[in-house]
């Protein structure tokens, strides 16, 4: 194969410097004082094609099939879908480009490098487009156009955008009841850096950790087997050594998909860098009950809050509620009245005081 480029890429070379060899003697545009042989400009193609094939074929082949290898890894993981939308892109954007090209096909050679221009511009720019929206096209009713009659599959199609899990979000184990309740679509990716990660921590020294990390890989295993959406571990590396959560930003980028996480610094570091996350925590903070000032409510007041007079109960959330004059009411349950509601980065706290008739 790599014999058959480098001769096919001389007879190339050799063909162009024939050509303009040609045109310097042959043709006349360059005045000469005497007759050039014919066989002149033949010699020094073949002279020129025999230097480039010993010297530079070599490296020039060597880049092109590293290229090849690479678009063929990258058309092979692509599913179906995205490939089809990939090409449909490509076609689309020359199609434009040469409609525009029309308008340039009387400026001779300026105008066939604009035309060219255009294709590479228009083709590039159609694909990227094709990829980032093709999971707005839903193509079922495309497959009942074309193959009416085709028996349905039980593997479902995959919509929406792709969730790359964090080892935080892993280990928190809230994934797991999230993406049961169905309301997270798209497929759910387990770069093997992050599994690495979570395998390194199973087998720390520290107690805490290995539990931690125990927890996660178990967490894996129930995903894989009682979620009913599609869960991919898929092999990711950089060319420069990175930390975790730099690869997983930057796979996040180049996917188009979303970060899934729980952690605060990585949730920043990508909202500057303009990598969609989507926060656990922060979703558990926009679901709880919506709690007003001047409502009522029952609570059980279990321990004596930071300053003086103060008692602290939970709602069934976990948000925690400090109740004024409440450090003489411990372990029994009685009305309080919301004053005040205080909403942080870390969650809710609600301010209330004790009713005076209970």
């Amino acid at each position: 194969m790599k014999r058959a480029v480098k001769i096919l890429m001389s007879l190339i070379v050799m063909a162009g410097a024939y050509g303009l060899f040609h045109v310097i003697f042959i043709s006349r545009m360059i005045p000469w004082a005497f007759e050039v042989p014919f066989w002149v400009p033949v010699l020094l193609s073949l002279f020129t094609g025999l230097i480039f094939y010993f010297i530079l074929s070599s490296l020039l082949t060597n880049l092109i099939l590293k290229r090849i290898s690479q678009t063929e890894d990258t058309l092979t993981k692509m599913n179906p879908k995205e490939l089809g939308f990939t090409v449909l892109g490509i076609v689309i954007g020359l199609v434009v480009a040469n409609l525009i090209g029309l308008a340039f096909s009387g400026f001779g050679a300026l105008g066939t490098l604009i035309v060219v221009l255009l294709n590479i511009t228009c083709g590039f720019l159609g694909m990227r487009v094709a990829r980032r929206k093709k999971d707005e096209f839903n193509v079922r009713w495309l497959q009942k156009i074309l193959v009416p009659n085709a028996v349905p599959t039980e593997t479902a199609a995959v919509y929406g955008r792709p969730k790359i899990l964090d080892t935080s979000v892993i280990i928190d184990g809230r994934i797991l009841d999230l993406l049961q309740t169905g309301f997270i679509e798209g497929s759910i990716i387990i770069p093997d850096f992050v599994l690495q990660e979570l395998r390194h921590i199973a087998d720390s020294a520290d107690g805490l950790k290995r539990n931690r990390g125990r927890r996660g890989l178990d967490i894996l295993n129930e995903i894989q087997k009682q979620v009913a959406v599609n869960v991919e571990i898929r092999n990711y590396t950089t060319k420069v050594p990175m930390e975790v959560d730099a690869m997983l930003l930057k796979m996040g980028e180049e996917m188009d998909a979303f970060v899934v996480t729980n952690d605060y610094n990585l949730n920043k570091v990508a909202e500057f860098q303009g990598v969609r996350v989507l926060n656990i925590n922060e979703l558990a903070n926009a679901i709880k009950p919506v709690v007003l000032p001047g409502e009522e409510m029952q609570v059980t007041i279990i321990k004596m809050g930071k300053e003086q007079g103060q008692g602290v109960a939970y709602l069934n959330d976990g948000t925690m509620i400090v109740v004024d004059g409440g450090n003489k009411f411990i372990g029994e349950t009685k009305m309080v009245v919301v004053t005040s509601v205080l909403q942080t980065a870390a969650g809710r706290m609600i301010f209330a005081k004790m009713i005076s008739n209970t």
